[in-house]
This record gives structure tokens, sequence and C-alpha cells, in this order.
């Protein structure tokens, strides 16, 4: 804050806090509101009682490191932040995995973005949509951990309960086997699902199996599977990310 004040003036008994205050005010006008789980929720069950076409993808660090390759950021700046990618999903470099998930981003229905105003999280983001020529305000936005929100706020069984639902991931059997003991009819499971140039083969088994809801957790490729469910399938999919993995191990509980 003294960098921005003139020479000789001071701010007495004004906290940084306060200075923050007034000026989110003066800039309330430009404030952009993003889907509530609630919203999503009741998103996603008009969708299901109507048997329309709804997916719901998030984007992670991971995700937009893999969108800013080239674009936003170089192949070295990418490899040092994303030092995780060939875990999720991604080896670099993949220009084409870039690709397929702009092209994802563009046809989802609704987007998680990051509220964490860190360098590969939220400003990262807007970088990625403005350099693939994404515009945000054409999109459905919704938080990145609206999975963990649906959970938390105990939306999620409302959402299952009396659908088909089909399980994709490396998590999916046991997760398949938690949503069986809670009462949910499990349609099949897909796994394991081997990185991004996998897709074609889980797509292919994917329309092998009669289902309502996908729930995908597969990583970097979740977001292209999701959006594919929907987009070529006309079914609803959420990209559930490593809520899976928590409720497959008992950390949480549905």
């Amino acid at each position: 804050m003294d960098s921005i004040l003139p020479e000789l003036e001071i701010l007495p008994e004004i906290s940084v806090r306060q200075i923050i205050e007034a000026g989110m005010e003066q800039m309330s006008s430009q404030y952009y509101r993003l889907l509530s789980a609630a919203e999503v929720a009741r998103k996603l069950n008009e969708a299901l009682d109507s048997s329309s076409p709804l997916s719901v993808i998030r984007l992670g660090d991971g995700e937009l490191l893999t969108l800013a390759q080239d674009m936003v950021l170089n192949e070295e700046e990418v490899r040092k932040e994303g030092h995780f990618l060939s875990y999720a999903g991604v080896c670099l470099p993949d220009l084409k995995a870039r690709d397929m998930l702009a092209a994802s981003v563009r046809k989802a229905d609704i987007v998680g973005i990051p509220k964490l105003r860190l360098p590969n999280f939220q400003p990262l983001g807007f970088s990625v949509f403005r350099a693939h020529g994404i515009d945000y305000r054409k999109l459905q936005l919704t938080l990145s951990t609206v999975n963990y929100a649906l959970h938390l706020e105990g939306l999620l069984g409302g959402i299952l309960a009396g659908r088909r639902v089909l399980v994709v991931g490396n998590s999916a059997p046991g997760l398949s086997r938690v949503l069986s003991g809670r009462g949910i009819e499990v349609a099949g499971t897909v796994a394991p699902v081997e990185g991004i140039h996998d897709i074609p083969r889980i797509m292919d088994e994917i329309r092998g199996h009669p289902f309502d809801i996908a729930l995908v957790g597969a990583g970097i490729p979740a977001v292209i599977i999701t959006e594919r469910i929907a987009s070529e399938l006309g079914k609803v999919a959420v990209d559930f990310g490593h809520l899976a993995d928590s409720l497959a191990s008992g950390e949480a509980t549905l």
C-alpha cells in the first residue's frame, strides 16, 4: 500500500482490510456472479427429469496449465508449474490435449473456475480464456469446487436418488460400492482411464451402458469425457474429481 500513497501522505489508523473493503465497494458494479451449488443441483435435476443433456466440468490448475501450453505459457514454464500433469493424465508437451480441452470448455453447459487468485488458478483461467478466444460471459460459471459443495450441502443424494448412475474413473469400483450401499442404483463402472488419449476407448465403453447420470473422476480427461457424454450421448454428466476418491476411501461419507 505504501508504494501507492504519495511520498508524504499516510493513512493513520486505517487497516489494510478497510482499504480493500473500500476498494471492493467501488468495484461492485464489475462483480460477476457464479452459480451456487443449489442452482447447479437444480439444473442437474431439471435435466434429469426432462432427459436433457447437461455437463458440469471443472477447471483446476492442471486443466489450466494444459490449456496454457504455447499460448499463455511456454513449454518450460508449463513443465515447471505442471510437474504433476502426467499423474493427471497429460504428458507434456501435448497440444492436441490442449485443443481438445478448449473445445470441451466451449461446449460444456456449466464450467467451474477457481476462486483462488493465485497465479495458476483464477488469473491463469481468464488469461487462458482470452488466449483461446473463449468469452466467459457466454458460459454458465460456477466454482471449480462445486463437486464438494454439492456433497457438503447435502444436495448429492437428492440428485442421484432414483437415477441410474454410471461411475467412470480409477476410483469407480470403490465409489460404486459406496453408492450401492446407500441404495443408489449403479448402472455400471468404467475403469481405468489411462490418460487423455484413452478417451475414445472410454467413450466407446460408456456407450455400452444404459444410465441417467455419469460421475466422472478421471483427472484432466474427466473434462472432455463429461462434456462428450452430454454433447454426444445426450446424458447428464458431472466432473466428480477427487471427491470420488474421498468417498471410495471412506474419508468422506455420503
